[in-house]
């Protein structure tokens, strides 16, 4: 069969006949977007902000794909139509299968240049391909990319006969069976683990540019010289071609000012308009290349006046910055996973819905948890004014190696990993370098793939300046990067302030509700707490909230919640997987939220706890009487010894009494001048399950275990209780595995104006 013939048959697969017998793969669950999908449908939007031009062909839609051993040559039959861009396993591409490590994933399409076009280079643009994409067209093979997440381009001009050709394009993905950054995919997913993903996962489109073009642009602002400075890459231009930048405002032009091409402009902005989350403020840029005084290409993009810095307040203390003021970060951990897109969000309305829902919430930052979104996703959140802690994604053989406290680093990089990994590392940043949301750089999560750290964390850091770098986010520290990052769970907690490194709090919280007919699984779901109801669910995230204040005035410059949505058996969000429903009152969260950036409350000290001095309690291991927790109770046959009571071991703990059996009851005396006028609350840590009285009436009930000391309120009844004069502390703690520990004191809130 002619070339010909074969490029018409397969321009009459993609018919509309073809698209109309499409359907999603099976799925336990489907967002509304996703309901809404079709070929016709599919991701249509222009997928770069930061770099548009008006010319532009969507590929996005039915492809043939076919899945076949590794070691085959290019398939003679297909196994039938892939959505692009939705990645084999998802739903939406209506496949749902997932390749191994000793497969190829194979797609075909039939593509034509508009007549238009005619004179003009012609670009093939993939949004993201996991892993290894092999690029043919017309049986010539076009080149190969290796990277789970970052934009690439062949110029296939050559390769077209009349402007057609047959482009196919072959995808290998190792998932866990290789350490290329990956995520949280894994082949068998489960806990905090996912599906996983293989093959293209973004926008593939197609453009015409001229010879000489303006293919990249780095903005970098400058508010305090009043400026902003932008370098184009210019392949093909030649002496005396000139880069023209012109800067406007709400359509007001600001100012224009020429450079050498591949050289930095410098463009005056007087005045600025600052962007902040209050008010994101935004540039338009257009980019000409000249050539004899005539414009031989033009792109638009888009800039921000704002910095982005890690700085002592006026206090002394390190915080992070916003155009050099101290901004406390509020935000969420977003994992950025559908449940019928996997990696691949729906739908672009879909994908700026999550970003809404936050900026609702009161939010004002998140962190992309090793994951990079399509580009159109940080153009969001630089429209809607919310910071971005950019992860990169992680990659690593053994998905428990972060929980080993004695962890190695380097222990299981190869040369050719670590190549790897800084290849995509670099062009993640080149990639985003540019959008003024990006506000923090997190190369490494954890222990997960830690290699070279310090000397990564430093390259960073050289690479870009304009940028805080976070030190490896939670566990494994190696003492390097502008953050010193602290996970706990449910916390929240800090480290204590330092000269030279901000405090924050790189993941807390975790409180779970299952939403029945909302669950990826009916069964075997989880959170670091879980809860039943809504308004337990509510209450305990208040108290995590009030518990964070104070940490604010003590020099924490930022906490992030896990997290936006649950994801898979996760039923940890502040919203179900399909996004139907948000188990908050947003309002109310939004107050809450408001009150961190105010003056944060003082902890006056009512009743001290063990954690300084050890307080002397009365206590037994053996089943008391009833009674045990009122006041006219004699508990002179008990011992007498000085919390807190526990286990050598337990985390963050001062144990003075070994305490090791399933159940202990402590109780002590003590003395109140006056009631408190501020909110009584305990600071208590307990593992696990604790009941706390006050003069034999219950004041609080605890479940699971703290990892450190935190401030549990009174109940009301618990507050009444209180008196002036002589009052009875008794507790209750039971345990069941694990370490073990008990304390508790009492502190008066008082709230600043």
């Amino acid at each position: 069969m002619s070339l010909s013939r074969v490029l018409l048959a397969l321009l009459a697969c993609a018919g509309p006949a073809v698209a109309a017998d499409w359907k999603p793969a099976p799925s336990p669950l489907m967002t509304k977007w996703g309901k809404a999908v079709t070929p016709d449908t599919a991701w249509r939007e222009y997928p770069r902000p930061q770099l548009v031009r008006k010319d532009w062909l969507n590929l996005n839609g039915l492809w043939d794909y076919a899945i076949t051993a590794k070691d085959a040559p290019k398939p003679d039959k297909w196994d039938g139509q892939i959505l692009v861009p939705f990645a084999a396993e998802s739903a939406l591409s209506g496949v749902g299968r997932h390749p191994t490590k000793d497969q190829h994933l194979w797609y075909r399409r039939a593509v034509e240049a508009p007549a238009g076009w005619k004179g003009k280079r012609v670009l093939l643009h993939f949004g993201a391909v996991d892993f290894e994409a092999t690029v043919f067209v017309n049986g010539k093979e076009v080149g190969t990319h290796r990277g789970m997440s970052d934009p690439f381009s062949f110029d296939i001009t050559d390769h077209l006969k009349d402007g057609k050709g047959e482009l196919v394009v072959r995808v290998w993905d190792p998932t866990d069976a290789g350490s290329q950054p990956r995520g949280k995919q894994v082949s068998k997913p489960g806990g905090i683990w996912y599906t996983p993903v293989t093959g293209i996962w973004q926008t593939v489109w197609m453009e015409p540019v001229p010879e000489a073009r303006i293919s990249g642009l780095v903005v970098e602002p400058l508010p305090d010289a009043e400026s902003v400075a932008v370098t184009a890459a210019t392949p093909g231009a030649k002496a005396g071609d000139v880069v023209r930048v012109s800067a406007s405002r709400n359509g007001k032009p600001v100012w224009t000012a020429d450079g050498p091409p591949d050289g930095r402009v410098s463009l005056a902005v007087l005045k600025p308009d600052l962007w902040s989350p209050d008010a994101p403020n935004l540039y338009d840029l257009k980019i000409q290349l000249v050539r004899a005084g005539q414009p031989v290409d033009e792109v638009h993009s888009y800039f921000a006046m704002r910095t982005v810095s890690a700085a002592k307040d006026e206090k002394g203390v390190m915080r992070l910055m916003l155009n050099n003021k101290p901004l406390f970060h509020l935000g969420p951990l977003d994992q950025g996973w559908w449940p019928d897109g996997l990696l691949t969000p729906p739908s672009d309305a879909a994908m700026r819905y999550d970003l809404e829902v936050l900026k609702r919430l009161g939010f004002n930052m998140l962190r992309k948890h090793i994951k990079v979104e399509p580009a159109r996703y940080y153009r969001h959140c630089d429209e809607l004014g919310l910071l971005v802690w950019q992860d990169m994604p992680s990659g690593f053989l053994d998905p428990k190696q972060f929980v080993k406290p004695d962890w190695k680093d380097d222990a299981e990089f190869s040369p050719a990993d670590k190549k790897q990994f800084r290849a995509e590392l670099k062009a993640m940043i080149d990639h985003l370098r540019s959008f003024p949301c990006v506000a923090v750089w997190v190369p490494f999560n954890e222990g997960w793939g830690q290699h070279d750290t310090n000397d990564i964390l430093k390259w960073v850091k050289e690479y870009d300046p304009t940028r805080p770098v976070g030190g490896p986010s939670g566990w494994t520290d190696r003492g390097y990067g502008d953050l010193k990052d602290m996970h706990a769970y449910p916390g929240p907690n800090m480290f204590p302030v330092m000269p030279d490194r901000v405090s924050v709090l790189g993941e807390f919280g975790g409180l779970g509700l299952p939403v029945k007919g909302h669950l990826w699984k009916d069964s075997d779901n989880w959170g670091y707490r879980t809860y039943k109801t809504t308004d337990e669910l509510r209450q305990n995230y208040h108290l995590l909230v009030r518990r964070l204040h104070p940490l604010v005035g003590r020099g924490l410059a930022a906490a992030v919640y896990t997290q936006t949505t649950d994801v898979e058996v996760e039923v940890n969000g502040l919203m179900t997987y399909d996004r139907e429903v948000i188990k908050f009152d947003v309002a109310e969260t939004a107050r809450w939220h408001k009150a961190l950036f105010g003056p944060p409350p003082e902890f006056r000290e009512l009743v001290p706890t063990s954690e300084k001095a050890g307080q002397t309690w009365r206590w037994t291991t053996a089943k008391p009487a009833d009674g045990w927790e009122k006041t006219d109770f004699d508990a002179a046959a008990w011992a007498e010894a000085q919390g807190g009571f526990g286990t050598k071991g337990t985390p963050n703990t001062v144990v003075r009494t070994e305490w090791k059996t399933p159940d202990v009851w402590v109780r002590r005396t003590f003395e109140l001048k006056e009631l408190p006028k501020g909110e009584a609350m305990f600071r208590v840590h307990h593992d696990e399950d604790a009941e706390i009285y006050i003069n034999g009436v219950l004041a609080a009930k605890t479940v699971g275990y703290t990892t450190e000391y935190a401030e549990v309120p009174l109940t009301p009844e618990g507050r009444k209780a209180l008196r002036a004069g002589a009052n009875v502390l008794a507790i209750h703690c039971r345990q069941t595995g694990g370490g073990q520990y008990v304390d508790a004191g009492l502190v008066e809130v008082v709230e600043k104006k």
